[in-house]
């Protein structure tokens, strides 16, 4: 029979590797969130002119988030599956609505609309599911803006180019902040386990 009983060495040496991978992820969310805010301001900013235009920016935004969520997945010792299932339907989402640039504003604007949804949803039971890290709660506001933006996009999608453009910039501003948020409560959680392994 044998007993895993750590020595302090051992401890001190393990908390001092989990401070490095946390410094070394909290990077990852802060350039994550930097290219998302990067990209909505340049939607913002953007004066779509057709359809097709629309679709691809859309379709990059959703590839991007399932990308994101994929990344997440392996950084979450909790419902992984469920964040691993989002990022798969957000890539498929995305690479959908960029293989038919063509399609209408319905088409793009109802993709749109329920991948907030569900990501919203998933976002808000993740929060609220998994373990309760110190920025726990940005996951419950990023998800409540994504269904409110969901439902807009749903109701609101016959009004122009420029609203669902809109939708789709506010949107990942929003998910960049969060991912910025994330990275710098990382960080010092990284630099305060740091400081006890020295």
């Amino acid at each position: 029979m044998s007993t895993d009983v750590r020595t302090p060495t051992s401890l001190r040496e393990g908390v001092r590797i989990a401070a490095e991978e946390a410094s070394t992820t909290s990077w990852w969310f802060l350039g994550l969130g930097g290219l998302w805010i990067w990209f909505g301001a340049f939607m913002l900013s953007y004066r779509v002119s057709s359809v097709a235009a629309l679709a691809t920016f859309v379709g990059v935004a959703l590839f991007l988030g399932g990308v994101t969520q994929l990344a997440m997945a392996s950084q979450l010792p909790a419902m992984r599956w469920l964040s691993g299932l989002g990022g798969v339907l957000g890539i498929v989402a995305g690479l959908l609505t960029v293989a038919w640039p063509g399609t209408t504003l319905y088409v793009v604007a109802t993709i749109a609309a329920w991948y907030l949804v569900v990501f919203g949803t998933l976002h808000i039971v993740t929060a609220l599911a998994g373990p309760k890290a110190s920025w726990w709660w940005t996951g419950i506001v990023l998800g409540f803006s994504e269904l409110v933006l969901g439902v807009w996009a749903a109701r609101s999608w016959e009004h122009s180019l420029m609203t669902l453009l809109t939708l789709v910039g506010v949107w990942a501003i929003c998910r960049g902040l969060n991912e910025i948020f994330a990275g710098f409560i990382l960080r010092q959680a990284g630099k305060q386990a740091g400081r006890l392994a020295g």
